[in-house]
C-alpha cells in the first residue's frame, strides 16, 4: 500500500505537491469514491481517477532545457504564448520542475516523474541554483555584504549561499553578478537585489545541483542519462 499522492506522482500525472492539491480539492476518485484525505493509501488493484480520467502509468522521461527568453514555464497558456513544453518533442505528458520567469533564461528540467520533481523542488543544501544577473547600477561592496548577511522576503530571512561580482561596466552603468541560492521563492533573485535597490535587467540560471548547460544553445535540450536520474534520487 502506498499513499495516494505518491502513487499519482509516480504515475507521471503531476508532482506530489500538485497531487495533494487535487486530493484536497476533491478531484480524485478511488474505485469511484471521492478521496479528500492526504493520508489515504491505495494498492495496485485500486482504480484512480482524476477529473474523470483513469490514471495510467507511463514510461518516465527526463529532459534538460536551455530555456530561451519569452517562453512561459508551464504546460499551457491561456494567452497562447509558447511554453517550455512546446519546445520538446515527446508524446509524454511532461511538465517543468519548478519555474523560470517569462524573461529569465537558462537551465530548466522537465519530466513526467513526480518523485523526481519533488526531490528537485524541495529546499535542500545539495540542490544549489546558480544564476548570473545583469543589474542596473554599479553594485557596491557594502551592498554585497548586506546581501551576504541576508534580506527579508515574505517575512523570512533569505541568505544567498554565494554572491560574487563578475564584471562592472561603468559605461553602461551595469553590473554582472553571480548568485547561488537554495530556496525557490517566486522572483527570488530579483527580489534579493531589489532589497538593496538594484533592478535585474537580465537573469540566467546556469546550474541546478550537478546539472549545467554545457553544449546546449538557447532553446536546445537533451535527455538525462540514467546515471543522472539515479544521482538525483540519491539526494533524497
Amino acid at each position: 500500500m502506498e499513499r495516494l499522492q505518491k502513487v499519482i506522482a509516480q504515475s507521471g500525472y503531476t508532482s506530489r505537491r500538485k497531487a495533494e492539491e487535487l486530493i484536497l480539492e476533491g478531484k480524485v476518485l478511488v474505485n469511484g469514491k471521492v478521496v479528500c484525505e492526504l493520508g489515504s493509501k491505495v494498492s495496485d488493484k485500486d482504480i484512480i481517477e482524476i477529473d474523470g480520467e483513469v490514471l495510467e502509468k507511463e514510461e518516465k522521461e527526463y529532459f534538460l532545457l536551455n530555456k530561451p527568453r519569452g517562453v512561459v514555464t508551464t504546460t499551457s497558456d491561456d494567452k497562447k504564448r509558447k511554453t517550455v513544453v512546446d519546445l520538446i518533442k515527446t508524446d509524454k505528458r511532461i511538465y517543468p520542475v519548478g519555474r523560470l520567469d517569462y524573461d529569465t533564461t537558462g537551465l530548466l528540467l522537465l519530466t513526467n516523474d513526480g518523485e523526481f520533481a519533488n526531490i528537485m523542488m524541495h529546499p535542500n543544501d545539495k540542490i544549489l541554483k546558480v544564476y548570473v544577473a545583469k543589474i542596473k547600477g554599479i553594485i557596491t561592496g557594502e551592498d554585497i555584504r548586506k546581501l551576504k548577511k541576508g534580506v527579508m522576503i515574505d517575512y523570512v530571512k533569505v541568505i544567498p549561499k554565494q554572491i560574487k561580482i563578475k564584471k562592472i561596466d561603468k559605461k553602461t552603468n551595469t553590473s554582472i553578478v553571480n548568485i547561488t541560492i537554495t530556496e525557490g521563492k517566486n522572483h527570488e533573485v530579483k527580489r534579493i537585489f531589489a532589497a538593496v535597490n538594484y533592478e535585474v535587467l537580465k537573469l540566467k540560471r546556469e546550474k541546478v545541483a550537478f546539472f549545467d548547460l554545457n553544449g546546449l544553445a538557447s532553446g536546445e535540450y537533451r535527455k538525462l542519462t540514467l546515471k543522472e536520474v539515479s544521482k538525483v534520487y540519491s539526494l533524497k
